[in-house]
């Protein structure tokens, strides 16, 4: 019913930045919550930071200080500013939508993921 799309990984050196966004459209909730997971290689997929809708932000300790988690609500936008980039950041990135206070997968949206690769 949500559909999410993201946008701007690709191929940075360690120590830069990039910006990811993704766009939502549907039959959207509010309050919701959306977040940031990443997966790489072998690995399991992993929560990055979650935003509420009131702009409430919690942050993975691996990604505090570096990482800042935006929304618009106006644009149905989230955003990930990445900086100070490391090569285990590199994974596949994927934005994630819930209602808040939902625990229904039912409800849940995900995009289709977006590479984020980071050279040494």
């Amino acid at each position: 019913q949500v559909q999410l799309v993201e946008s701007g990984g690709g191929l940075v050196q360690a120590g830069g930045s990039l910006r990811l966004s993704c766009i939502a459209s549907g039959s959207i909730f509010s309050p919701n919550v959306m977040a940031w997971y990443r997966q790489a290689p072998g690995n399991q997929r992993d929560l990055v930071t979650t935003i509420i809708s009131d702009g409430s932000t919690n942050y993975a300790d691996s990604v505090k200080g570096r990482f800042t988690i935006s929304r618009d609500n106006a644009k149905n936008t989230v955003y990930l500013q990445m900086n100070s980039l490391k090569p285990e950041d590199t994974a596949v990135y994927f934005c994630n939508y819930k209602p808040f206070g939902s625990y229904s997968r039912r409800l849940e949206a995900w995009g289709q993921g977006t590479q984020v690769t980071v050279s040494s």
